[in-house]
């Protein structure tokens, strides 16, 4: 927020002191972090009370975050040496309208959804190989005749990560199944879906990052001050709406592949719910579990805050975008999304091992290797839930960055 608080201003449409922009690039390179509620921002004239805790902090009152913990802003500018503003004439206002609190906190998340849509090709080629499935459908012709950007990228992904398979080329002939489940075969289709959608969002906010979202804004040009709607967060809302709807469909391939890995009705000869020993273990059924949970959750979230309107400041502001509650719950969604993952991950990596001595795609390998380094092999019952918080810390820290080819 602070950074692109300090961008808005730099544009030069706000009538603003370069000092302000200024003060708050020094308290974010000093760590000086302003304490702003999470909750209380409709999107409407900007995120008007998120800004306003930005603005307190700023000037000297209010709270601040730093490596010392919570403590009165005014303390923490003089320990860094910054000096509080005093604001003149339109100043005040120049801090307070924008989108700066919905593009900050959609902005990170999303980040950390564009990691799990690409490494979700990845974690669905590990299970193709421990399910003993097929790479035809990833072929580049077909992909070709239906050209959308993301199922193009995710179909050459899974080429690359199952390259060089043994496990393909054992079953390669005879293989009495006409084609694969759909949670495998069209996994491009859905995971390149979901990867286009996030673009969208991802084009939608860079470009939000260097708008002008004041009111009023200045025109040095002209001399004119210019009264608008700049800071109605409409345009981040859909999208992070949009965003979110599609990372839940993502959950939910994951789930149906998990469900495949554990379900000995389904996955090709591995043992009920992966555990060594069926009936006196009980393997990875409750992670399955864990899976749908988050898929529920998701799913409730996933219902667009941005269709929702309720008039704020005596009828004046009559329409509002309510793309802070966006942010928020895409935030929640990424994470459930992470957490799936970690549970995809860790039982392909699982099933793999069943299907030893023959060896997977190169690609697939070094992402076993990887999950192994996270996460041992399950050897008995144990609680797993460290594990999947791990691995899911390792998705969001980005230690699997780099698996996946472009």
């Amino acid at each position: 927020m602070l950074l692109l608080r300090a961008n808005v201003l730099a544009i030069g449409h706000s009538g603003a002191r370069p000092v302000i922009a200024d003060t708050l690039l020094e308290m974010l390179n000093a760590g000086v972090l302003p304490v702003v509620p999470s909750l209380g921002s409709v999107g409407a004239s900007g995120d008007l009370a998120p800004l306003a805790h930005l603005a307190l902090a700023a000037i000297g009152e209010g709270e601040t975050l730093t490596s010392s913990g919570r403590e009165p802003a005014r303390a923490a500018l003089d320990r860094a040496g910054i000096a509080p503003l005093t604001l003149e004439a339109k100043e005040g206002l120049a801090l307070l309208n924008g989108t700066q609190a919905i593009v900050a906190v959609g902005g990170l998340a999303l980040y950390r959804a564009l990691r799990v849509a690409e490494l979700a090709d990845a974690a669905c080629a590990m299970s193709l190989e421990a399910l003993l499935g097929t790479p035809t459908a990833f072929d580049p012709r077909i992909h070709a005749a239906r050209p959308h950007p993301g199922q193009v990228r995710s179909a050459a992904r899974l080429r690359a990560l199952l390259e060089g398979s043994e496990i393909r080329e054992s079953h390669r002939d005879d293989d009495p199944r006409v084609q694969d489940a759909y949670s495998l075969r069209c996994a491009p289709q859905v995971h390149g879906a979901v990867a286009d959608a996030l673009e969208f969002a991802a084009q939608t906010l860079e470009r939000e990052t260097g708008a002008a979202t004041d009111n009023p804004l200045v025109f040095p040009d002209t001399g004119e001050v210019l009264s608008g709607g700049n800071f109605h967060g409409a345009p981040v809302a859909h999208a992070l709406d949009f965003a979110a709807i599609a990372l839940v469909d993502l959950i939910g391939i994951v789930e149906r592949r998990v469900e495949r890995l554990v379900n000995p009705d389904l996955s090709e000869g591995l043992p009920a719910f992966l555990a060594r020993d069926p009936g006196l273990e009980s393997g990875l059924m409750i992670p399955q579990v864990l899976v749908v949970a988050l898929l529920n959750e998701a799913k409730v979230l996933a219902h667009p805050a941005s269709v929702d309107n309720l008039p704020t400041s005596a009828g004046k502001e009559d329409h509002v975008s309510m793309g802070m509650t966006a942010a928020n719950k895409f935030k929640r969604v990424v994470e459930a999304a992470e957490r799936a993952l970690a549970v995809e991950l860790f039982a392909a990596a699982e099933g793999l091992e069943y299907r030893r001595p023959l060896r997977a795609g190169h690609g697939v390998e070094a992402l076993h290797r990887r999950v192994r380094s996270i996460a041992p092999r399950l050897d008995g019952d144990r609680p797993t839930s460290s594990d999947f918080e791990a691995l899911a810390a390792a998705v969001r820290e980005g230690r699997f960055d780099g698996l996946t080819p472009d």
